[in-house]
């Protein structure tokens, strides 16, 4: 009878332990949470072990990390998980009070698997604690001994007060252990601090990704708005701020047909679940974006800022990545998206208007740049008037005419006295847009060594790794075509060839949208 014990308990152990491992899998397990029958006790650390630890840590979004080495039989560190937790609680995860700041882990060092991950970082007691900038873990080690180490021991960190005190001595904050969700200090300093917009980079990987949750959910793609969706996906193949956007955009243009059929939505298609997984399935920025954080984004309540703002940032920046002979294109590709997949009907109609009222063609990147930043001062203008009367307005990020004098004083000329507008220098707005939405918004990108060559040169060594073919297919060809003065002479080629494009059509006027 024992016996039979013996082994329902070791069956019972090795289930749990795979149980476990399936939870703590993916570079997704930072959104975990575990539902107890007793309450919702939720594991806010992430557990990592040797088959995800490099992916976590090589994606993460946040600029500091800690890493818990502990075993699972050990009663101190049993002991020690409520204190992390509770550190852990203020960083992880999307209710996180202070997101995109640490990514607080756990790597088992008791289970097998983990043996030379845990021995190239030199465990030697449990539970062990590192801290360091994520990239610095990845394929990385810690020796005792060894002189210059760009990880740290966290050497007094037993308790959940102490952890943190050692982390605000570290980063210069002041963090509480009974801090309240959107008490964000490191983001309230959006109007004053043009460091802060690196941030965002990860928000417009977001937005672009919610953008097409959206397209697809509402069932968008029609007939009548394939082409302007097109059109939008040859601007981010060639200019969207992040590598992994682009090569996701161009995926798309790669196999149009096979994901956006044009009977897709047809009752026949529905019915063909493997086509409908295909498209369902596909994340056009990649698996491994950040989802519900909203760093530079975020609001002080659930319902402000997030994907507006985030969306607001990638029109920004296409609008300074592109060159002068594709501004027109840019302003018809932008003005028919919001128009035809901007959901928020109001303010797709506002949007529209104000593209309707151009008259002329815009040659200069220059002249489209400030056309669009002027378009957003005057949504904002609208919304403070709005949100004031109603009292919807965010108290802590409230709708402001934008660059602030503290971001930009030698983009305000004056204020004019009659109708209290402001006078600007327009030479300096648009050197300030290039920077905060050019080099600054991909300074994190560049600083992890992700981001890779810029613009349409990456899009191209993209579009053909993706497509690991010869011959280049014609959604794509088009795309390559429209980024003219990156792709150089490949890019004539291709415009010449464009009027027998399947694809190809005249830019007809935004009356006729």
């Amino acid at each position: 009878m024992s016996q039979i014990y013996l082994v329902l308990s070791l069956l019972s152990l090795l289930w749990l332990r795979s149980g476990a491992t399936s939870v703590s899998s993916g570079s997704r397990s930072i959104l975990r949470a575990i539902d107890a029958e007793k309450g919702d006790v939720r594991d806010y650390a992430v557990d990592l072990n040797v088959t995800n630890f490099d992916a976590v840590l090589r994606d993460t979004p946040a600029t500091f990390a800690v890493v818990e080495f502990f075993a699972h039989w050990c009663p101190a560190c049993r002991n020690y998980k409520p204190h992390y937790e509770k550190v852990a609680r203020l960083f992880n995860g999307p209710d996180a009070v202070h997101p995109g700041i640490i990514l607080m882990t756990r790597v088992d060092c008791a289970s097998k698997i983990n043996t030379k991950l845990c021995d190239k970082f030199s465990v030697g007691h449990y539970p062990m604690l590192f801290w360091g900038h994520p990239p610095k873990f990845v394929s990385g080690g810690w020796e005792p001994k060894q002189e210059k180490n760009e990880l740290r021991v966290i050497d007094d960190g037993r308790t959940a007060d102490k952890l943190l005190h050692w982390i605000n001595k570290q980063i210069g904050s002041s963090f509480g252990l009974d801090d309240e969700k959107f008490e964000n200090e490191h983001l309230s300093s959006n109007g004053s601090d043009p460091g802060q917009i690196a941030r965002a980079v990860y928000d417009v990987e977001e937005a672009t990704s919610t953008a097409f949750d959206i397209i697809l959910e509402q069932k968008m793609i029609k007939s009548e708005t394939r082409a302007s969706l097109i059109k939008f996906l040859q601007l981010l193949v060639a200019h969207h701020p992040s590598r992994r956007c682009r090569k996701g955009s161009a995926e798309v243009l790669v196999n149009f047909d096979d994901l956006c059929p044009s009977d897709m939505w047809s009752t026949e298609k529905q019915e063909d679940s493997d086509g409908k997984s295909a498209l369902r399935n596909f994340q056009i920025c990649g698996k491994d974006v950040p989802r519900g954080y909203w760093m530079f984004c975020r609001g002080s309540k659930n319902d402000t800022r997030g994907f507006s703002c985030g969306l607001w940032v990638l029109l920004h920046s296409l609008s300074v990545r592109i060159e002068d002979g594709e501004s027109q294109f840019a302003f018809t590709a932008i003005c028919e998206f919001v128009h035809n997949f901007f959901i928020c009907e109001e303010c797709r109609q506002h949007f529209y208007d104000m593209c309707s009222s151009v008259s002329n063609p815009f040659n200069k990147t220059r002249d489209f740049a400030l056309w669009l930043w002027s378009a957003h001062n005057k949504v904002n203008e609208r919304l403070i008037k709005e949100e004031a009367s109603l009292g919807t307005e965010d108290p802590k990020f409230p709708k402001m005419i934008w660059p602030p004098k503290q971001l930009c004083s030698s983009c305000h000329l004056r204020r004019s006295q009659r109708n209290n507008s402001i006078d600007w220098d327009q030479d300096e707005v648009f050197k300030f847009l290039s920077n905060y939405y050019g080099k600054t918004l991909v300074s994190l990108y560049k600083d992890k060594k992700i981001l890779g060559k810029d613009g349409a040169d990456v899009a191209l060594e993209d579009l053909v790794a993706s497509t690991n073919a010869l011959v280049v297919p014609v959604g794509a060809a088009l795309a390559i075509a429209v980024a003219s003065c990156a792709f150089g002479a490949l890019a004539c080629y291709w415009r010449s060839q464009q009027k027998s494009r399947k694809y190809f059509h005249q830019l007809h006027s935004l009356k006729n949208i």
